[in-house]
């Protein structure tokens, strides 16, 4: 039977812009008409797939004059679904409060996906809290990307809530040697390298990577840390680093992320708080030696396959770092839990499975 679904997103980053590109192409090439609302900035990013139409509605991150607006043209869109899914509390609430406004009779599923971990300061945390209960107690079901989220919402008065399944990234091979790209980004042969690729923004942890990159430094002083990425902590990133005297380089964004990860002697990622990063998937499927601080659902992602260090652990972090760095053999047998542990990761069939149930009363 064909679904009519509309998937809803707001304001992205990048990350959840993917996800839900991923899942409409997939869910309009097993057969379902999709149509996504959202920002008309991200159209070209979820609505690449000829066969996925597209509705601008401008969602903004924080509460504006045009939520009313927003609600009013998602109510109206809604009509035509069978299901609505939203991703992002933003969205969420405002997709929850367009549909339980219509009657009762014949009203479409609402599924809303939290991606992220509200933080902030307080008035943040308040706001967040009451959208988290709006879409809690308004949701046919709620999808959390790491169980943390998803005990929240249970919290929150949530009927039904389960973990998200992300489908991992499709794979990509790397198009250079490995040691053309270390000897493109100026490694000699002998030193160490370790690779982050990140958004520059809070939830990141820079911080914490450049202080355990300094401490590394001191006892690795052959010791390169390159990040790839850009965002709004660019500047103050690199201002960091540079007072800190931390062996980081700063490459922006990059097109070559799997060159990159499979050239790494160790991927490194310092987050506060993570969902079901996709770097980190990616970086198992390429095999790499993993050292990750243990941020919501990271562990939930890498399982043994990783080095685990306390988020916020700077000092932490450099030992782990450090030890593999200089263990040949933890480094391998890190690779191949890697590898093994990239085969479990849910496939676009297990999440199309999921949202089936999902959309289904």
């Amino acid at each position: 039977m064909t679904r009519r679904v509309l998937q809803v997103l707001g304001s992205s980053a990048g990350g959840v812009a993917r996800h839900v590109a991923q899942v409409s192409a997939a869910l309009a090439a097993a057969g379902d008409r999709v149509l996504v609302a959202g920002p008309a900035a991200l159209e070209p990013a979820v609505a690449a797939d000829p066969a996925v139409g597209f509705a601008a509605v401008e969602i903004a991150d924080r509460p504006h004059a045009s939520d009313a607006r927003a609600v009013a043209r998602l109510a109206a869109l809604a009509r035509d679904a069978d299901a609505v899914h939203a991703h992002g509390l933003r969205a969420g609430a405002l997709a929850v409060l367009a549909v339980r406004g219509a009657p009762r009779r014949g009203r479409p599923r609402v599924v809303v996906t939290l991606h992220n971990l509200p933080v902030g300061g307080r008035a943040i945390r308040t706001v967040s809290a009451g959208l988290g209960r709006v879409v809690a107690r308004g949701a046919d079901v709620v999808l959390g990307v790491s169980g943390d989220l998803v005990d929240l919402a249970r919290a929150q008065g949530a009927r039904r809530a389960e973990r998200a399944l992300v489908p991992a990234p499709a794979r990509r091979a790397p198009g250079r040697d490995r040691d053309a790209v270390r000897a493109a980004l100026g490694v000699a042969p002998g030193e160490d390298l370790v690779v982050t690729v990140a958004r520059l923004a809070p939830q990141k942890g820079l911080d914490t990577l450049v202080a355990a990159a300094a401490a590394a430094g001191r006892t690795r002083p052959a010791l390169r840390w390159v990040v790839a990425g850009d965002g709004p902590l660019l500047a103050d990133l690199r201002a960091r680093a540079d007072a800190a005297g931390a062996p980081v380089d700063l490459l922006g964004r990059r097109e070559d992320v799997a060159d990159l990860l499979a050239a790494a002697d160790v991927v490194a990622s310092t987050a506060v708080w993570e969902g079901q990063p996709l770097a980190v998937q990616e970086a198992l499927a390429l095999g790499a030696a993993l050292v990750v601080t243990d941020a919501g659902g990271t562990r939930e992602v890498t399982g043994d396959a990783a080095v685990l260090v306390p988020v916020g652990d700077a000092e932490a972090f450099a030992a782990a770092l450090t030890a593999v760095l200089g263990d040949d053999a933890r480094r391998a047998a890190l690779r191949d839990a890697a590898r093994a542990r990239a085969a479990t990761l849910p496939t676009e069939a297990d999440v199309l499975t999921q949202l089936a149930a999902a959309y289904t009363a």
